[in-house]
């Protein structure tokens, strides 16, 4: 009863004060004027907080309850494929066609001829067999010069490689034939009657055979052996067999190498020296050397020391005289800046093996009645620097000093018109060998640029001072001698070439014999041949992938010089010719 009259109370007032509030919202609030004497200054409360969260004392709060998760796999079968990416192909330049044999012919003034053929057959992945024959010939007369001055040169060879797992070896076989002729007689010195009645024509053949077997993973590493048979017109021979093999011995961390060799030479000629009166006589020779040479390399990153001793045993088995030889050689290097500088030197030495065979390709106009000797190299000492600046500039400097005995040298032979032999070789035109000791100084120094793959250009130089022990100049030996190359591929036909090359002063004796004296007491001049220049190059032109045609130019600037005292060479020369390549 009392909770109904309460609430009728509230609803009456309610109701009230809703009218009162519509009654003067229709009369309007009027307007009124409020002075403010003190700015508004606002004030914040420091804010506090409750230190302790209050105890909830109610039966509804929902306590957590822990929830358990396990995951159930279950294998769905897929036939989606993801497709894959395909890597954008980059055009290549094909290959250029390979052929395994070419031909070359050329012909220029002077009657000079040139004919090289190349032949190489694989006969599979391990086996093959490389031929080639080169010719060159000139049948010009040289202007100035009396005598016949034809020459030529035809060399066959063929090469067998075969490699295996572990090794590998190979065989070759060569024919040599050369004709020169002693055309180097002073002009107008000789009647033209003497002049037809000699015979200066020279023939020198040469056959040989060598081998070679090398091994990975032994002790012994590589043997070469060497045989030949080197003979001429005038009945002299001479046979050369070289065997050479080397070991290798694991010392530690290094390598101790030992190099074997056993090296004979010997022969005849037919005819006593040119210097005596009567040719009633021949000269022989036979020499036999024996040798090891141990080293034991050390080397890292930075360096590298080869420390190495040659012994060699020599002997003469005409005079039956034998000699022990010590050398050292004794070899280092070191990376002062990685490539661009290092440093590098030595002292070796060694008994050289000279023969007929090797002076005749040094001097062609030798006379068969050498004396041969072999050389004494006690010591060559050398230091250098090498490096590469860049990748396409590389330099080398060296200095050396060495020492020689029983050196060989070109000098004239003396002019004894007494003489009858068969061969014209008595007319002060052919050489002789004059053996001295020898000190040399020289300095050596070259630069080699490449521009890019097209263009080649390279220079080096040579100077030389001689100090001999009979106080002779050193014969027929250049003080400076110096050179320039130069190779330009143009686009993809066009290739051409140049060299210079500078050989200085050389010094020489003109011996005349008189009947009855002895060789100290013949008359003789003293001859120096002016240094020269020789200008050559090259240009060709490939037509395709087969042929190409090919022009030479050689002793540009016409200098017939002399090499040899009373030789002139071919003036100005030119040659032309094609090449053509394919398969057999």
């Amino acid at each position: 009863m009392h909770k109904h009259i309460k609430i009728t109370l509230f609803s009456i007032v309610g109701f009230l004060q809703v009218g009162l509030a519509q009654e003067d919202e229709k009369k309007g609030i009027g307007t009124e004027t409020v002075t403010v004497v003190k700015a508004y200054a606002p004030t914040i409360s420091d804010a506090f907080k409750i230190k302790s969260v209050p105890s909830l004392n109610d039966s509804l709060a929902l306590q957590k309850k822990p929830i358990t998760y396990s995951i159930f796999s279950v294998p769905v079968a897929s036939t989606f494929t993801p497709s894959k990416g395909k890597a954008t192909a980059v055009k290549r330049t094909p290959a250029p066609k390979l052929f395994n044999s070419s031909a070359t012919i050329g012909l220029g003034n002077y009657n000079n001829a040139l004919a090289e053929f190349f032949a190489s057959n694989a006969f599979n992945r391990d086996e093959r067999l490389d031929v080639g024959l080169n010719h060159f010939s000139s049948r010009g007369n040289i202007k100035g010069t009396a005598l016949d001055n034809d020459f030529y040169n035809t060399k066959l060879n063929a090469d067998y490689s075969k490699v295996g797992r572990d090794f590998k070896w190979g065989a070759n076989i060569a024919a040599q034939h050369q004709l020169y002729h002693w055309y180097g007689i002073k002009n107008g010195y000789y009647t033209e009657e003497t002049v037809n009645s000699m015979d200066v024509k020279q023939n020198y053949f040469n056959v040989e055979a060598g081998g070679y077997l090398s091994m990975e993973n032994n002790f012994f590493k590589r043997a070469d052996v060497l045989v030949r048979r080197f003979w001429d017109a005038t009945n002299s021979g001479e046979n050369r067999a070289v065997f050479k093999p080397v070991f290798e011995i694991p010392v530690s961390e290094e390598v101790l190498t030992f190099k074997v060799k056993a090296d004979y030479v010997g022969g005849s000629f037919k005819n006593e020296t040119v210097s005596s009166e009567t040719n009633d006589g021949q000269i022989d020779y036979s020499f036999l050397q024996a040798g090891i040479n141990p080293s034991l390399k050390i080397s890292d990153d930075q360096f590298s020391l080869n420390l190495g001793l040659n012994v060699v045993y020599g002997l003469d088995m005409e005079l039956s005289e034998n000699n022990f030889y010590i050398y050292p050689t004794v070899t280092a290097s070191y990376k002062l800046m990685e490539e661009m500088a290092i440093a590098y030197g030595g002292i070796e030495g060694d008994l050289k093996q000279n023969s007929f065979h090797g002076f005749v390709a040094e001097n062609p106009y030798v006379s068969p009645t050498l004396s041969i000797q072999p050389t004494d190299q006690q010591y060559d000492a050398y230091i250098g620097l090498k490096g590469q600046l860049s990748p396409n500039f590389s330099y080398n400097i060296k200095g050396s000093y060495m020492a020689e005995n029983r050196k060989p040298l070109f000098i004239h032979n003396a002019e004894n018109t007494a003489r009858n032999d068969d061969k014209s070789y008595y007319y002060g035109n052919t050489f002789q060998l004059f053996y001295d000791d020898v000190k040399t100084l020289g300095l050596f120094g070259e630069m080699h640029l490449a521009v890019n793959n097209n263009f080649t250009l390279g220079v080096n130089a040579e100077v030389y001072d001689y100090d001999t022990e009979t106080d002779n100049p050193a014969w027929n030996l250049p003080s400076l001698t110096a050179s320039l190359f130069m190779d330009y591929q143009i686009g993809e036909q066009w290739f051409m070439g140049a060299n210079i090359f500078y050989v200085g002063e050389r010094d020489d004796l003109y011996t005349v014999a008189a009947a009855g004296a002895t060789v100290e007491e013949f008359a003789t001049t003293a001859v120096t041949l002016d240094g020269y220049i020789d200008v050559n190059a090259h240009l060709g032109y490939r037509i395709n992938n087969q042929l190409s045609v090919f022009a030479k130019a050689n002793n540009i600037t016409n200098n017939t010089y002399m090499r040899w005292d009373n030789y002139q060479v071919q003036g100005f020369q030119v040659l032309a010719g094609a090449t053509f390549k394919f398969d057999l």
